[in-house]
């Protein structure tokens, strides 16, 4: 069951990713184009998900949406993570060499996590507001709040995982055999560690693109007229009653896509925790 719950998230992501790349080569009509003659067409023959109500082939927005929520995934991800972990780091051998001294390098634990305890706290949206107002609602703007709110987590995890690996015998000798600390961190430490990052990316790649959906639909993401799924449920709202299926398609693939990227979070780490690995066989 669990080794299934892996499959379906990567055969998801897959075609989340698939569906962004394929959208820069291609798509099957122009994703802004108005077409005043084939206004709320139904799914058929020529337009596999119909129109909506500006004539415009719904599945080539479905498909520039893709690229639109990969690309703030990749991106708010890399933020975080490059952020984060080595913060995480910090902070997890710090509280290490404080069990293992009994000196005074605690306080660098202390002042990361309380730092990091204040930026959790921060709403994401209120940061994005913010970001929007001073610099314009846009992709780049969506990014970079999406990745601030999702350091906290990466922090956590990777200070969590380095206080297990700096008690384990090897690091011990390393230290005894005159390595500093950027050394162990390094050559120790971040490889052990990996595994968990790799987990937490996941998850965060799900949650950026449901963020991203939030503010695309708040008119704090991507401007127009480049089609975004949040957008694309934004301007739904008028035809729930006359043309429910405008809602349906990007709700669902804003639900098929995070709901990818937990399924491969959650497999990877059933997978890559040797605690769990036994379970998953």
């Amino acid at each position: 069951m669990k080794r299934a719950a892996l499959v379906a998230g990567a055969v998801l992501v897959a075609g989340t990713l698939l569906t962004a790349l394929l959208s820069l080569f291609a798509t099957p009509y122009d994703p802004v184009a108005v077409v005043p003659g084939a206004l709320l067409l139904p799914p058929g023959p020529q337009h596999w998900l119909g129109t909506d109500g500006y004539g415009i082939d719904i599945l080539s927005r479905i498909m520039v949406g893709a690229r639109i929520a990969a690309a703030v995934g990749v991106v708010a991800v890399a933020i975080a993570a490059v952020v984060g972990v080595p913060l995480g780091i910090l902070a997890g051998a710090g509280s290490g060499a404080a069990r293992q001294t009994e000196r005074r390098t605690g306080w660098v634990s202390g002042l990361v996590m309380r730092a990091n305890d204040i930026l959790y706290a921060f709403p994401a949206m209120l940061l994005a507001i913010m970001l929007a107002a001073v610099f314009g609602g846009s992709t780049g703007t969506a990014m970079v709040a999406i990745g601030v709110a999702n350091i906290p987590p990466f922090v956590r995890v990777a200070r969590a995982a380095t206080l297990q690996v700096m008690v384990s015998d090897f690091v011990l000798a390393a230290r005894g055999a005159g390595t500093g600390p950027a050394g162990i961190a390094g050559r120790h430490v971040l490889p052990n560690i990996a595994p968990v990052v790799a987990v937490q990316a996941s998850m965060a790649f799900g949650m950026s693109i449901l963020s991203e959906a939030a503010l695309s639909y708040l008119g704090l993401s991507t401007p127009l007229p480049t089609p975004t799924w949040g957008r694309m449920l934004n301007e739904a709202q008028a035809y729930l009653y006359t043309a429910p299926m405008l809602a349906v398609w990007p709700g669902l693939a804003i639900g098929l896509a995070v709901l990818g990227f937990n399924l491969l979070g959650d497999g990877l780490r059933d997978l890559l925790d040797p605690r769990l690995r036994e379970t998953v066989r």
